[in-house]
């Protein structure tokens, strides 16, 4: 992925997305390149996922995309979220919605836009679509697969490696389960920090001091007790298992 976030609904023709043949002939929808994020960026997405989001905080472009509609620009700024090499899809699939979007007006114009969106059957939107759904997959897989343990400080601290630049999407779930008590979330993939303190909202950064790392081993020994306490040897299904948690996360399961 090329683009940046103030860059993503820019679809005008001396915007066009300029892969070589050989990146082309190589795309691999698996493969997602860690990209390097601005707190400009980090801040505008975090505010994106929360009651604080307002859209005049995004670029014209941007704006106009909102306009003519809310699920198509979610869908885009998901998709861009994925990290996979799909500028080429992005670019046209943004400049048909905008053709499609030209020729209507009103409700018509965002009804059209969203039958445009949703047609499977064009490979551009097909890959925007499956990009978005991904990105949303994960941040509700990791919502539930985080464990965290509290340091010396009473802040609890967890770990993953996203596939997707999830982090954003996490902010106001984990700050209404922690309430009042301050936490941390580091991703190790992209080098990034989503952190809460007490009285302030989630944000992104990064320097992986926003917590302190050096978590207390009782809390795991006591998480694994918990899971072996519940497990039931007689159930075990490894298949099932794997299918709601796949193994490259189990590095950051104790009870794995």
């Amino acid at each position: 992925m090329i683009r940046n976030l103030d860059e993503l609904f820019d679809f005008s023709e001396d915007c066009a997305y300029n892969a070589s043949k050989e990146e082309t002939d190589c795309f691999n929808e698996t493969i997602c390149s860690v990209r390097v994020y601005d707190q400009h960026e980090t801040d505008l997405l975090c505010a994106y996922f929360s009651d604080r989001f307002n859209i005049f905080s995004f670029n014209e472009n941007a704006r106009n995309f909102y306009e003519i509609s809310a699920d198509v620009f979610d869908t885009l700024l998901h998709a861009w979220m994925s990290e996979l090499p799909i500028d080429r899809e992005i670019t046209a699939f943004g400049r048909k919605i905008l053709a499609v979007a030209q020729s209507a007006g009103g409700e018509e114009k965002r009804k059209t836009a969203h039958n445009t969106m949703n047609d499977r059957g064009n490979a551009d939107s097909l890959a925007v679509l499956n990009a978005a759904e991904k990105v949303r997959h994960e941040a509700h897989r990791m919502m539930g697969l985080l464990r965290f343990s509290p340091n010396k400080d009473g802040e609890f601290i967890a770990r993953c490696a996203a596939d997707h630049f999830i982090l954003p999407a996490l902010g106001e779930y984990f700050t209404a389960r922690f309430g009042q008590t301050a936490w941390a979330i580091i991703d190790e993939k992209r080098k990034l920090c989503l952190h809460r303190k007490i009285g302030e909202y989630a944000k992104i950064t990064t320097d992986e001091t926003a917590g302190d790392c050096n978590t207390t081993d009782e809390w795991e020994e006591l998480w694994k007790h918990y899971h072996k306490t519940i497990n039931n040897e007689e159930r075990q299904n490894p298949q099932l298992q794997r299918q709601f948690m796949p193994k490259r996360y189990w590095k950051y399961l104790p009870e794995a």
